[in-house]
């Protein structure tokens, strides 16, 4: 083999690892690009993810006092209603009750 033909071959497998190790560098900085992005989408999803299930709660905690209130309410009415009608009960128990004592 002549001089020439083993420089060139020299020169051709310099190339092709300076190619190669280029590969793999851009391959190692596409993948740490990848690792990178992955998890600020990861970040950004748990956040995301924790900001509607604060919404969430809040959202259910209002329905909770809502109903809350709506049962206080019913409660009250129940209880004003119930005091009425014990009251006019009240001058018929004591007649009641009354006529019992005296008659024994």
């Amino acid at each position: 083999m002549s001089l020439e033909a083993i420089e060139k071959i020299t020169q051709v497998e310099a190339e092709n690892r300076e190619r190669k190790a280029a590969a793999e560098a851009e391959a190692q900085r596409i993948v740490a690009d990848a690792e990178r992005e992955g998890q600020a989408l990861l970040q950004r999803t748990r956040s995301s993810a924790a900001e509607s299930g604060k919404e969430l709660l809040r959202r259910a905690e209002e329905k909770a006092a809502e109903r809350a209130a709506e049962i206080d309410r019913a409660a009250q009415a129940e209880a004003a209603a119930l005091r009425e009608t014990a009251g006019q009960h009240l001058s018929e128990a004591a007649e009641f009750i009354v006529g019992r004592v005296v008659k024994h």
